[in-house]
């Protein structure tokens, strides 16, 4: 396969609707805001969705969370290890790093396009590897276009969870959403990170078929059906390794702005492209 042979940038226009789309475990789960009042989504969770989205695609993923797994492998060194040549790797003591990291890489389509920390330990002293691998797929975290209103409501439990519990199931907890929003997160795929993991354009084709697709199979109490929906994905591919233009550049190059105050709506917000000479950019409807 071809290893990308052109930089790409993109940038995803989402929109939530009384949905909770990233809470935060410091602040009663609470949708994240950062200090202008503008609701966020965190680069870890976009990432874990990504993954869960290419796992659907039946694609072999490192990183897989608890609830979500393809395998039986309780952590990540388990299954690295159910690899016979990187376990061969990690138990010897003079394994290489750099042949740990092409293998990862080539097992794993996640380890070739965000890279990973590989850090475990063998019994047997002096043995292990501690290997870093830069990928090439970088996103940032997503922000609201306006700040955001949180609604926070009370909720009881109607049944006691165990025979004999002295909490009456009337139980009192909170629930919060985000009552409407639309976010953009943008990122990049850079070719000479690409060129070390073995990136490939098919890998690109990949990454975007699963932003397209972002929140399929992704439903929660937060996040009911529905309330989730990718609007837009805006794909541009550069003509050479390095690119025509600066990624900063590029994502400026997309301006969205709300048509009045108080926005309530996907149809409340207008979108202007602001082209650049010899970069052509691709528009896709989420799904």
């Amino acid at each position: 396969m071809t290893t990308l042979d052109h930089k790409i940038d993109f940038a995803v226009v989402l929109s939530v609707s009384k949905a909770n789309p990233n809470g935060d475990p410091l602040n009663g789960n609470r949708p994240r805001q950062n200090y202008d009042g503008h609701g966020e989504i965190s680069d870890v969770a976009i990432k874990r969705k990504i993954r869960n989205r290419l796992m659907d695609m039946d694609e072999s993923i490192f990183v897989q969370s608890n609830d979500n797994r393809s395998d039986n492998f309780n952590s990540l060194k388990e299954r690295a290890e159910a690899n016979t040549e990187l376990d061969k790797i990690m138990k010897s003591k003079k394994g290489s790093n750099e042949e740990f990291a092409r293998i990862a890489c080539q097992q794993w389509l996640d380890v070739r396009s965000f890279g990973q920390v590989f850090a475990f330990k063998e019994k047997s002293k002096g043995a292990g590897v501690s290997v870093g691998i830069r990928g090439p797929v970088s996103v940032r975290t997503a922000t609201s276009i306006d700040p955001i209103d949180i609604t926070s409501m009370q909720i009881t439990k109607s049944v006691n969870s165990e025979t004999g519990d002295k909490k009456g199931s009337d139980t009192m907890g909170m629930k919060h959403r985000v009552d409407f929003g639309v976010y953009v997160f943008y990122g990049s795929i850079n070719t000479q990170l690409a060129e070390k993991t073995g990136f490939t354009n098919k890998d690109a084709d990949k990454m975007k078929q699963a932003l397209v697709t972002l929140f399929e199979n992704d439903a929660s109490s937060a996040r009911p059906d529905g309330s989730m929906e990718v609007n837009n994905v805006y794909w541009w591919e550069h003509n050479s390794k390095l690119g025509q233009y600066s990624s900063a550049k590029v994502h400026r190059s997309l301006e969205v702005k709300s048509k009045n105050e108080e926005p309530k709506s996907f149809a409340d917000y207008e979108f202007k492209l602001h082209e650049l000479d010899g970069l052509k950019v691709e528009i896709i409807d989420g799904l």
